[in-house]
């Protein structure tokens, strides 16, 4: 038995295999920082740490004339988003049921690739993870219309390339800004098509976490680094006679490596709001 349980679920074989893949499906769609950043992992749960190679110096040392200092290490967080399902719902799948009332595993998984997103783009203070956006040095774009979209992007790419940044560069967008670029133009042609042909190899992807803005960011690699231990997998806590406790959970830390690969592109209203 390992640290996830889930050989003490009373949960049928064909059950589980269609949470896990309810589970995949959600978090493919939703997982954005993970299309954008390095991906280093997974490492198990043993993985309680990422060496820096950095040192804190102590200032009052128990000893004179000794330095001494400590290594700096970026403790993973662990993340827990629990989900209640029916044990009869479940029992369903062994007679043949393909269609599994899993609403609780997609609030899960949507609640989750959140949470790791938002740590990766905004960061996370307890966690001890500075995100994308707090970390650049560069001043934000703002965007005031629809039609603005493809200068501010030209005007972001130049500001990272005067930074010393080469692409390729993706866009990431919040859920209006990404509705916005893929509707139809006055033209009928979406601003989205635009801005994919002035990235060349670079890609738009659709972020959630970053709500009403958007980030663009380099894809050339040695920028951006998330660290897993536990990937994204599904656990048993408890269960009763008439319903089971899973979670999904996962443990990560993220670190920016060069602060200059990112600038944020905010979209405002003609009023700056």
């Amino acid at each position: 038995m390992d640290l996830l349980k889930r050989e003490l679920a009373p949960i049928t074989t064909e059950a589980w295999r269609q949470i896990d893949s309810e589970a995949r499906r959600v978090l493919k769609l939703h997982l954005a920082g993970r299309k954008v950043v390095d991906f280093s992992g997974p490492h198990g749960w043993e993985l309680g740490g990422v060496n820096t190679g950095r040192l804190k110096q102590i200032e009052t040392a128990p000893v004179e004339q000794v330095g001494h200092a400590i290594r700096e290490v970026r403790p993973l967080v662990e993340l827990r988003s629990p989900i209640v399902l029916s044990i009869l719902e479940l029992d369903y799948a062994a007679r043949g049921a393909t269609d599994l009332d899993l609403d609780a595993v997609i609030f899960a998984a949507e609640r989750i690739a959140r949470a790791e997103d938002s740590a990766i783009f905004h960061g996370f203070k307890e966690g001890n993870i500075t995100g994308i956006i707090e970390k650049s040095p560069h001043s934000p774009i703002d965007v005031k219309s629809s039609p603005e979209w493809p200068r501010a992007v030209s005007v972001a790419k130049e500001v990272l390339r005067l930074a010393g940044v080469n692409g390729p560069y993706a866009l990431a967008l919040g859920v209006e800004a990404y509705n916005e670029l893929t509707a139809d133009g006055d033209d009928g042609y979406p601003l989205s098509h635009r801005i994919e042909e002035s990235l060349v190899d670079g890609s738009l992807v659709r972020a959630s976490a970053l709500e009403q803005c958007a980030v663009l960011l380099s894809m050339r690699g040695g920028d951006y680094e998330l660290t897993v231990g536990q990937d994204l997998s599904i656990g048993y806590a408890a269960h009763d006679r008439t319903e089971v406790e899973l979670y999904l959970t996962e443990s990560f830390t993220f670190r920016v490596l060069e602060n200059k690969a990112a600038i944020l592109l905010r979209r405002t209203t003609e009023s700056g709001k």
